[in-house]
């Protein structure tokens, strides 16, 4: 791929060519694989306008299809700093593991957090990966336009968010049905009114979260006016807001999108001398070792991650195999992990 066609730039297609040449894409085809099929004007004026459209992403792509490198290429984001989100180290071990029962190896690449593209060009280049994992739907599906413009395989971990109806290999958790979980255990163990402390209406994972929580209140036929707030995944962002709604002195509960807002409340709970469990429920979500190390242990959903990586690597060994993708669509369900952080009884 020249320095003047990156990834941001319209990619030709095999049909491009054919509709740019006037042939059919069999003759395309058979120019790239087959000259000595075609006669040597139909060769000369397909090459031209190869060469115009920069075809070559096609080509890497035709190459990852034929010649193998049993690696597979994940884009590995750093964990961010003043959260708890660390869990796709969990994931991510056990992709390896699983990849290496099929005779692949993971091949982690990082890039500017900034650019969801970044990284993939140089791999596609040098057709160093059979095929690649994406991790990163719901920032949208830049990556998966890209691989699906050159033909390249590729597996996600999270729904097509944008495009309901994409044919692409994925797995998922639903999220919604954690959040769900995490509200229904609060309202059994006693909470009337429960808080939900998520993150920003853009983030597809979030709102899919909060509908869970409030299909569960209104299940209860418990209003949710005021209960609902949406900040930024950071401890101190929930802990203000946390102290905010602990005005109210009927909000004895909390249910978090995430571990890292969880933790957060129990900061503010800790600052109003309040007990976790015993005066304020609390539920996180992810389970991460956050959860599992703070005082005094956050009740969590926790998302199968494990089972997710295995489901991935099924879908990929289907695919490099050039079956038939039976069940391309997989959705797995939460558990919820039960800590002192909403026992009420819990001595102290």
């Amino acid at each position: 791929m020249s320095p003047s066609r990156r990834h941001s730039d319209p990619q030709p297609t095999l049909a491009t060519v054919a509709e740019r040449a006037g042939v059919s894409r069999q003759t395309v085809s058979n120019a790239l694989n087959n000259p000595e099929l075609l006669r040597e004007d139909t060769l000369a004026k397909v090459r031209a306008v190869i060469a115009e459209l920069g075809y070559t992403p096609n080509r890497a792509a035709r190459q990852l299809r034929t010649r193998s490198s049993h690696m597979i290429g994940l884009r590995f984001e750093e964990a961010q700093e003043g959260t708890s989100n660390a869990t796709m180290d969990r994931f991510v071990h056990t992709l390896v593991e699983a990849t290496a029962r099929t005779g692949h190896h993971i091949v982690l690449f990082a890039g500017d957090p900034d650019d969801p593209l970044d990284g993939y060009d140089e791999l596609l280049r040098a057709t160093a990966v059979d095929a690649f994992v994406i991790t990163d739907t719901y920032a949208g599906t830049p990556a998966a336009d890209l691989l699906s413009r050159v033909g390249a395989p590729y597996v996600t971990f999270g729904r097509p968010w944008d495009d309901p109806s994409a044919r692409h290999p994925w797995v998922d958790v639903a999220g919604a049905h954690g959040a769900r979980l995490a509200t229904e255990h609060l309202l059994e163990v006693g909470h009337a009114r429960v808080a939900w402390l998520g993150w920003e209406a853009a983030s597809r994972i979030g709102e899919d979260r909060r509908a869970g929580w409030e299909a569960a209140m209104a299940a209860a036929g418990t209003s949710t006016d005021g209960l609902g707030v949406r900040i930024t995944d950071n401890v101190d962002a929930a802990r203000m807001a946390a102290h905010e709604l602990l005005e109210d002195p009927t909000v004895t509960a909390f249910a978090c999108a995430s571990d890292t807002l969880g933790i957060g409340v129990l900061h503010a709970l800790a600052e109003r001398g309040l007990r976790p469990g015993v005066d304020v429920g609390v539920v996180g979500f992810d389970d991460s070792l956050g959860a599992q190390v703070t005082w005094p242990g956050l009740t969590s959903v926790r998302q199968p991650l494990e089972q997710v990586a295995i489901e991935i690597v099924d879908l990929l060994h289907t695919v490099l195999s050039h079956k038939t993708v039976t069940e391309p669509a997989r959705m797995l369900e939460p558990t919820l992990v039960v800590r002192r952080s909403t026992l009420r009884d819990s001595a102290r």
